[in-house]
């Protein structure tokens, strides 16, 4: 027992001393690892610092390389600067007077293309600006100089413009149409002034910009596009067709001339109303005119007719009545037919107040209309101010059209009025005259009796 006993620490003391030794094993074993990593660290440090001593040393010899390539290029800068300007001298003292021929032919080039742009001739012969373009630019630097082939060219293209002013061309070109659309037509040039199409019968405008034909977008009268269809179809070696001397700008702006729709439109909601009341004072002057034309004959063929009444007009009532109080004294008669010659007037002086109302009204809606495009000017100069007179147009065009609107309508009316009020009473005298001479028969024939 006491042997056992004994036994059991020398066990545990030789555990522990293994696990001691293997924590010391492990140890040393880290470190020496950690001395490896340590070394291959300083290791790559080394050949580190040594590659970058060579990158260092190349970047040194690659500056010092270019310092000195550079030194060479400038040498050679200076070099070939001093030979440019020694060439440049000779090739100056060689030109001599030609220097001064180029820079004609520059100037003649540029002017030429200014010419170019806006010609219509540039349609039949589109190359010529892109050939301009580039001579001028060629003539612009000193490296350069223009061939004879060149120079004739220039010399062509500048007697081609003058001879084709004078002359009329048919020929097929993209027309830009009016509706936005692309087409070929067949076109006639006339000289440089105008360009028209012959199927459909069109003035063409030259727009510079584009360097293309348009068709105008509004287009002249009937009686001009006829005159162009005929012109067109003509074989006469002289024919008639209207011309625009500016080379279509004149013909732009005619067409561009607002016509009687656009003015009456710009006269806005009060120019409707004074035409419409001028319709309708139209239309009344005229029943009224045809009526007392009517009535103005009957009482006529009734005057020649006294013994035998009619009750179609008024005359002829006027006498039915005289003719019905035959019995009466001469005042009653002088009554009777006073009362028939008033119902006669009613019919006779029937709307001719309205065409007087009319012709004063006219005249006030135009002043209307005057102040309210007013009102719209003095708006549009608050908003805008006056520096665009576009904004302006619309409120001044409402107030002149308004005012021509309604002397337009109220002069004429104030004519129309005073025609069948003559008409009017030129029918009432009569009636009072032949009333006045049946009362005076009548008592004359009383006094007899």
């Amino acid at each position: 027992m006491v042997g056992l006993l004994a036994g059991t620490p020398a066990f545990a003391q030789d555990d522990s001393a293994a696990t001691l030794d293997e924590l010391l094993e492990q140890v040393r074993t880290k470190t020496l690892a950690d001395q490896g990593q340590l070394q291959q660290r300083e290791a790559e440090f080394a050949a580190a610092r040594d590659r970058q001593a060579e990158l260092l040393a190349q970047a040194r010899a690659r500056r010092d390389a270019l310092e000195k390539r550079g030194s060479e290029l400038e040498g050679r800068f200076d070099t070939n600067k001093r030979e440019i300007d020694t060439r440049q001298g000779q090739l100056d003292d060689k030109l001599g007077a030609l220097k001064e021929l180029f820079g004609i032919f520059q100037q003649t080039s540029g002017d030429l293309q200014g010419i170019f742009f806006d010609s219509p001739i540039s349609a039949q012969y589109p190359d010529r600006t892109e050939f301009l373009e580039a001579f001028a630019k060629k003539m612009s630097r000193a490296s350069e100089i223009s061939t004879i082939d060149e120079i004739e060219r220039l010399w062509f293209e500048l007697q081609r413009e003058m001879t084709e002013t004078g002359k009329i061309v048919r020929f097929s070109a993209p027309v830009l149409l009016a509706d936005g659309s692309q087409g070929t037509r067949d076109v006639i040039r006339l000289g440089a002034f105008d360009v028209v199409s012959t199927d459909p019968a069109r003035y063409l405008s030259w727009r510079g910009e584009t360097q293309s034909l348009a068709e105008l977008k509004r287009q002249p009268g009937s009686d001009t596009l006829g005159r162009l269809d005929d012109y067109a179809d003509s074989r006469d070696p002289v024919a008639r067709i209207d011309l625009d001397p500016t080379g279509g700008s004149l013909l732009e702006r005619l067409v561009e001339a607002p016509g009687l729709g656009d003015r009456i439109e710009q006269g806005g909601l009060v120019g409707y109303v004074i035409l419409a009341l001028g319709a309708v004072a139209l239309l009344v002057a005229l029943e009224r005119l045809i009526t007392l034309s009517i009535v103005g004959a009957k009482v006529s063929a009734q005057r020649r007719q006294i013994d035998r009444p009619q009750a179609g007009n008024p005359l002829g009532r006027v006498l039915m009545a005289y003719h019905d109080n035959t019995g009466v004294n001469a005042e009653t008669l002088e009554m009777k037919l006073g009362e028939a010659v008033l119902k006669e007037l009613p019919g006779l002086n029937r709307f001719l107040t309205f065409l007087k109302i009319i012709a004063v009204a006219a005249p006030l809606l135009g002043l209307l209309g005057t102040v309210t495009g007013m009102i719209n000017t003095f708006q549009a100069i608050t908003l805008f101010g006056t520096g665009d007179p576009k904004t302006m147009a619309g409120g001044i065009s409402q107030a002149l059209v308004t005012t021509v609107l309604g002397l337009c309508v109220a002069i004429p009316t104030v004519f129309l009025h005073s025609i069948c009020s003559t008409r009017a009473k030129a029918v009432v005298h009569m009636l009072q005259e032949q009333s006045a001479g049946l009362i005076a028969q009548y008592m004359e024939k009383g006094q007899r009796a």
